[in-house]
C-alpha cells in the first residue's frame, strides 16, 4: 500500500486535493491511503507512527509553513517524496532545498496531479512492509523492517530503536548478533557498523568519521576495522536512494 499525506490550511483546498489523490488511485486500481491534514502538528504526530510514500504540502500556512514542514519531514524521512502546492511562485527556488518531487501551481491542474502522483507511485518503495519478528518479554511483537532506526546488541539480548522514540527489547538469544539480524541485514538498507550496532540507513542524518547520527539525534559508533566497509556501503545506498 502507498500512503499519501496531504497537508493545507484551506479546508476546499484540502478536500479536492484529497478527492483528486483517491479518484487517481481508484482508476488505477492502486491500493493508496490518502490521508488529508489541516496543519503542520497532527502530520508530524502522525509520522511517530507511520510512514508516508508521499508528501502533498501547501507552502504558505500559518504556524508552520510548508518549507519549514518539509524540512522537517526530510530531516526525519530522506526517502519520501514531497510535493508543494501554492498560489505563490516565488517560493519555488526556496522550495528546492528539500529537493521535492514537484511544484505545482494552485488551482492544481488535475492531469498534472495525476503526472506528480504515477511518478510519485514509480519512485516509492512501496515494499516496506516487510517485517522482523521479535520475543519479548511480553510476547511476540512483529516490527516493519523501515521502522527500525537501529538495533543494539545488550546483555545477550537486542535493543530496537523505532521511529517515534519507542524501544523493544528483545528475549536472550545464543546465535550470534549478527545471525539474529541476519532478516535486516539482508537488506541494502541496513549495515553493521560495529559488533554491537546495526544501523538503517534511511534514518541517518550524518555519517562522520567514526560514528552514524541518526535522525533521532542518537549517536551510533563505526568499528575502526569496519569504518571502509560501512563507508562502501552507505555511499552505495545514497547512489541507489530513489
Amino acid at each position: 500500500m502507498i500512503r499519501i499525506a496531504i497537508c493545507d490550511d484551506q479546508p476546499d483546498d484540502l478536500q479536492r486535493l484529497v478527492a483528486q489523490a483517491d479518484r487517481y488511485f481508484s482508476h488505477q486500481g492502486i491500493d493508496a491511503e490518502v490521508t488529508g491534514f489541516a496543519d503542520a502538528a497532527p502530520l508530524l504526530g502522525a509520522m511517530a507512527t507511520k510512514n508516508f510514500h508521499l508528501y502533498l504540502l501547501d507552502i504558505v500556512m500559518p504556524m508552520v509553513s510548508g518549507l519549514e514542514l518539509g524540512q522537517e519531514i526530510r530531516r526525519l524521512d530522506r526517502e519520501a517524496q514531497i510535493v508543494y502546492t501554492t498560489t505563490e511562485p516565488q517560493f519555488a527556488l526556496r522550495a528546492y532545498a528539500v529537493q521535492p518531487l514537484a511544484y505545482l501551481v494552485k488551482p492544481v491542474v488535475e492531469t498534472q496531479l495525476f503526472d506528480t502522483l504515477a511518478l510519485a507511485v514509480a519512485k516509492a518503495d512501496v515494499d516496506d512492509e516487510r517485517t522482523f519478528a521479535v520475543k519479548t518479554a511480553d510476547g511476540l511483537r512483529v516490527i516493519r523492517l523501515a521502522d527500525i532506526a537501529c538495533c543494539e546488541y545488550h546483555k545477550h539480548a537486542a535493543v530496537f530503536d523505532l521511529r517515534g522514540g519507542e524501544k523493544i527489547t528483545s528475549r536472550s538469544f545464543r546465535e550470534s548478533f549478527a545471525d539474529y539480524c541476519a532478516p535486516a541485514l539482508h537488506e541494502p538498507r541496513f549495515v553493521q557498523c560495529h559488533a554491537a550496532f546495526v544501523v538503517n540507513m534511511r534514518h541517518v542524518e550524518r555519517f562522520g568519521k567514526d560514528s552514524f547520527t541518526l535522525c533521532s539525534g542518537k549517536v551510533v559508533p563505526i568499528a575502526e576495522k569496519r569504518y571502509a566497509a560501512v563507508r562502501d556501503a552507505y555511499l552505495d545506498y545514497l547512489v541507489a536512494r530513489p
